[in-house]
């Protein structure tokens, strides 16, 4: 079990690397919380609980094949429970074969081990992109379903 908030979101990473989403949600405290800000309509804005995390998470290997995290840079707030995080991640989209790069930014708040609240601000349009999926997501932009 990872010891400091910097450890756990590490380990997070280097899950998410090896594709075990089942693992990844096993970092969530059982009523720890994951919010998406610019999610768009087809996805959750807030997941509530270990259990929404796993389902969540449970068919993103087939959707987008994460290779590599070259970029990480962890900032320590005044809250030593919380961390800020930008990172970047470089794959490839299973639908298209074709390669990304999504930056995000994250927000991570963790108490013994565990993530308590994860707030992950990343871009729609670079995701609908790279899953091939921009189309659709701008049909939805145009007819303003969008919230």
């Amino acid at each position: 079990m990872p010891s400091t908030p910097e450890e756990t979101f590490r380990r997070l990473l280097d899950l998410l690397l090896a594709k075990d989403m089942d693992a990844v949600a096993d970092l969530w405290a059982e009523h720890g919380t994951a919010e998406f800000p610019f999610a768009t309509e087809d996805s959750p804005r807030r997941l509530a609980g270990r259990e929404a995390v796993r389902g969540y998470l449970a068919g993103y290997p087939e959707l987008m094949d994460v290779r590599a995290i070259p970029a990480v840079t962890v900032r320590h707030t005044e809250e030593p429970d919380t961390l800020v995080v930008e990172f970047t991640a470089h794959g490839r989209t299973v639908r298209t074969g074709e390669p990304y790069q999504l930056d995000y930014i994250t927000v991570v708040t963790v108490r013994d081990g565990l993530i308590v609240h994860y707030r992950d601000y990343w871009n729609p349009l670079a995701a609908a992109s790279a899953a091939g999926t921009l189309p659709e997501l701008l049909g939805t932009l145009r007819s303003g379903a969008i919230r």
